[in-house]
């Protein structure tokens, strides 16, 4: 940067990873803008890391061993066989992640955050103007602030992309995931199988017609414990699903009645006893739902404006890529900025090398949730070759857990 005046518009995983990434690179001032209030580090879904992806981020010093995490190596596939306790493991992938608890990792990415950075919460950025020297921000008290470079880091309905890609918005992907977690601890007992129910280190998938469920455990908040974290795919009824059409009316974690008394349905027509319990158990307020989108824009910067995260594209979580995906991001564009004379040039390169990544990574969570929801096999049919080979129809060019750093294609 060799000096400059930065802004961040949003202040979660995605906007901590580019505030460092600005900081790092010789920026004079950094202001991060973050509309939310409360704690963010109350946030406790779990999100999946793959290990060579990890590697990559520890390397670039986003991330190290220090942060809690939870080791994952193994993703069996189940059906319900009767009533029979934990169901028929009908085939398993090898599965070589790392899980995360959502609030423990942006705690950790905001700690790193140099306490020169000026980190304003409750700010809502009302307005972006580019400008032939840089670019202002509205603010909602009527003023402006003049910045050299605006990272947009504000998810899906970013206001910043709006200034770069007028009119572009996430396209409903026609299916949603249920969320939700619970203390590993208050799991049912494993019952009297061969195997545990829920062995430690799986990533264990519940499958049924036009759906699944991934379960996996995570580290309990601020690090403490353990808790399990699960995923439930499936298409929603028709006037449900409707509500979701339109990403600007739709709260991020909306949840109705007939969403929650459909998702109940499911589990009793094709989960087996033991995870119908451990749907029972868990807390409806660690309950949310989050509806699928699809989005990845032409460019990811212009002028002295640059996008990342789901503010440039948005990958639905079959992909495995999840957060992580705003972090390299942030790494990229830190690079990016340390290797070229100028801010422009810098953008330039950064877009170049991320766009391509977006788009690949968006055509992925659309061939992945047409195996793994909208068009599923026939489950209870399956076999560990038959899995294998669904798998990588399913996968195509690679991908599944993000792409490495670097990679355009």
């Amino acid at each position: 940067m060799r000096g400059g005046r930065v802004a961040v518009v949003g202040g979660s995983i995605a906007g901590c990873s580019a505030a460092l990434a600005a900081a790092r690179t010789g920026a004079t001032e950094v202001v991060v803008f973050e509309r939310a209030e409360g704690r963010l580090q109350d946030r406790g879904v779990g999100l999946a890391l793959h290990t060579d992806r990890y590697a990559e981020l520890e390397q670039a010093g986003y991330l190290d061993a220090t942060m809690p995490w939870a080791r994952i190596a193994r993703r069996p596939w189940v059906v319900r066989d009767g009533e029979r306790w934990a169901g028929r493991e009908i085939g398993a992938l090898p599965f070589p992640f790392r899980s995360y608890n959502w609030g423990n990792l942006w705690q950790e990415l905001r700690s790193r955050i140099p306490e020169g950075v000026d980190y304003r919460t409750g700010v809502t950025v009302a307005g972006v103007r580019a400008e032939a020297d840089g670019v202002s921000l509205l603010l909602p008290d009527g003023s402006r602030e003049h910045f050299d470079l605006v990272i947009g880091a504000d998810g899906y309905r970013s206001i910043v992309r709006a200034a770069i890609h007028p009119g572009t918005q996430a396209e409903y992907g026609g299916y949603v995931a249920w969320r939700g977690t619970l203390p590993a601890e208050t799991l049912p007992e494993p019952g009297d199988g061969p195997q545990p129910a829920f062995p430690e280190h799986d990533a264990l998938t519940v499958a049924f017609p036009q759906g699944h469920m991934i379960v996996y455990r995570i580290p309990g908040p601020g690090g403490v414990g353990t808790d399990v974290n699960w995923v439930f795919y499936a298409v929603p009824p028709a006037a449900a699903g409707e509500r979701f059409v339109d990403p600007t009316t739709t709260h991020p974690r909306a949840i109705t009645e007939d969403l929650v008394a459909y998702q109940q349905e499911l589990v009793d027509a094709y989960f087996p006893p033991y995870w119908q319990e451990v749907m029972r158990r868990t807390p409806v307020e660690n309950t949310f739902v989050q509806p699928m989108y699809d989005m990845a824009v032409e460019r990811f910067a212009e002028g002295r404006l640059a996008l990342l995260g789901d503010a440039a594209s948005i990958a639905r979580p079959n992909t495995g890529s999840g957060a992580i995906k705003a972090v390299q991001d942030a790494a990229a564009l830190e690079r990016a900025l340390r290797t070229h004379e100028s801010i422009d040039e810098a953008l330039a390169a950064y877009s170049a090398e991320r766009t391509p990544v977006g788009h690949a990574t968006k055509a992925l969570g659309r061939s992945l949730g047409r195996a793994q929801v909208t068009e599923t096999p026939d489950w209870p049919s399956m076999d560990q070759d038959a899995i294998d080979r669904w798998w990588r129809a399913a996968d195509g060019k690679g991908g599944f857990g993000g792409h490495a750093l670097g990679r355009q294609s």
